[in-house]
């Protein structure tokens, strides 16, 4: 199976980035800017200087840090690697052959390339997931895919957006459970999979 999601899979501590090897697509590829909205919010310069750290994290593995008081649409990091087809995707070995549902792929909007962060240094891979995200992926004309704060986050914060991951198969609890997600949101969906919501069954009124 191979993940086709925007952010990688595998929370990116434990998968070292996320990336997962699912049968999915794109939910909602990373947002794309348009040229006369991708102007970037630049941090006082006080406050200039090394954005993130990475270390440990409670929700797996490694996480990436807030190293100072980060913006509310601050462009905080691009997501690198170098950039291949799905076909080539396909034919790589797991980054961890323990954990065969995690790896450092990031699919971009066309839904034809991918980000494979495998070979890169970049911190960004190592960002978690969370079903209530102080950050969101942006896409912009030319592809390329950076982390932007969605609010005001402090030094010391982990940084965390949702995969959104999506799976062309029907979602069941064995794949609720293989994707499970520990970010600790009161709001948990308990899945980095994206989950269909619901439609509400009108209620029958009397005459």
């Amino acid at each position: 199976m191979q993940d086709r999601s925007p952010g990688p899979p595998r929370q990116g501590g434990g998968p070292e980035f996320r990336r997962d090897r699912a049968a999915g697509k794109p939910a909602s590829p990373a947002r794309r800017k348009t040229a006369a909205k991708t102007s970037r919010k630049t941090a006082p310069a006080a406050a200039r200087g090394a954005r993130i750290e990475v270390r440990d994290s409670r929700i797996h593995g490694r996480g990436v840090y807030a190293a100072r008081d980060l913006h509310k649409g601050e462009r905080i990091i691009q997501y690198t690697g170098r950039l291949i087809s799905w076909k080539e995707a396909d034919r790589l070995p797991p980054s961890d052959p323990n954990d065969p549902n995690h790896t450092f792929l990031f699919s971009l909007s066309d839904g034809k390339r991918v980000i494979d962060a495998s070979v890169s240094r970049n911190a960004a891979r190592w960002i978690n997931h969370s079903c209530d995200p102080n950050c969101e992926t942006e896409e912009d004309e030319k592809g390329r895919v950076f982390i932007e704060a969605l609010r005001d986050i402090p030094r010391g914060e982990e940084l965390h957006y949702d995969y959104c991951l999506v799976i062309d198969e029907k979602i069941t609890k064995k794949l609720k459970r293989e994707y499970r997600c520990h970010c600790g949101a009161a709001q948990c969906r308990g899945t980095m999979l994206a989950l269909k919501e619901k439609k509400k069954k009108k209620k029958r009124k009397d005459h």
